[in-house]
């Protein structure tokens, strides 16, 4: 699934080719996604996208007449295509600018293009978290919010009203980098080792984001090309293998149906 650098790098590679733009035509092929695509978004038609956002998951998509919001899914994607390319079955929605088409594509259909008035409002939007990138995530904030959870550390930071965009990869990355174990409860982190915690999702993210996300089965971020993460992960996805840091194999247990990789000398 599509994590927060993804959509960032999603964002940033449509970016010079939408915002400021006119929206010259809108296709939808299909409204049948995990919402059923408003016919609202036609009232979007020769207006201007003043601003490109992106809050969480989601890419925010402000017109001069109206907003979207977009989510890519399980497997979705939002990239620049060209006026020839050839639409292809899961091509739901293109967004036809002066110069470019951004075509949203989702196999599995669980993304969404919603029309909406006052984003930060949305149903989707205002339980949201703080952004991790964001100054309002410290770790004063953070620690106050685990005092008395008993939920584990992982489960904790992964939770999008606590924080948002910190997925699964991320999460088991920060936490190694810590030195804390994924099962640790939450409220049994001090506020020192969540002072590095803060500091390594941060840490993670940006470079994750530099890279240009990372490529799991089939992402592509806006510009069409695969992010490059992948290569720099310390524990995720390396189950058995040795941990860089101490040599000691890595072990993997699952977590609310997902896979955990940690290292039991290097995190405790």
């Amino acid at each position: 699934m599509p994590e927060l650098p993804e959509v960032e790098t999603t964002r940033r590679g449509i970016l010079p080719y939408s915002e400021g733009k006119v929206l010259k035509q809108l296709v939808i092929r299909n409204g049948a996604l995990r919402w059923p695509v408003s016919e609202e978004l036609y009232t979007l038609k020769d207006r201007k996208l003043v601003q490109l956002l992106r809050r969480g998951k989601y890419i925010v998509m402000v017109f001069d007449g109206g907003e979207i919001l977009v989510h890519l899914g399980m497997s979705g994607s939002l990239r620049v295509v060209d006026e020839k390319a050839q639409v292809g079955k899961h091509d739901h929605v293109d967004f036809v600018f002066d110069d470019a088409i951004l075509r949203f594509n989702d196999p599995r259909r669980f993304g969404c293009v919603l029309w909406t008035k006052h984003w930060p409002e949305h149903a989707l939007i205002q339980h949201l978290g703080p952004e991790p990138l964001s100054e309002t995530f410290t770790d004063e904030y953070l620690y106050k919010k685990s005092r008395k959870r008993s939920v584990s550390i992982k489960q904790f930071i992964m939770d999008s009203k606590v924080v948002v965009g910190v997925g699964n990869i991320y999460a088991n990355e920060a936490l190694f980098l810590s030195g804390i174990r994924p099962s640790r409860s939450a409220g049994k982190v001090s506020k020192a080792r969540m002072t590095k915690l803060v500091d390594n999702i941060k840490q993670v993210l940006d470079a994750a984001i530099v890279q240009g996300g990372t490529t799991l089965r089939d992402f592509v971020g806006g510009d069409g090309k695969p992010g490059y993460f992948q290569q720099q992960l310390y524990v995720y996805g390396r189950e058995g293998q040795p941990c860089k840091a101490c040599g000691a194999l890595l072990k993997e247990q699952r977590q609310n149906g997902r896979s955990t990789v940690f290292c039991a000398t290097c995190q405790s």
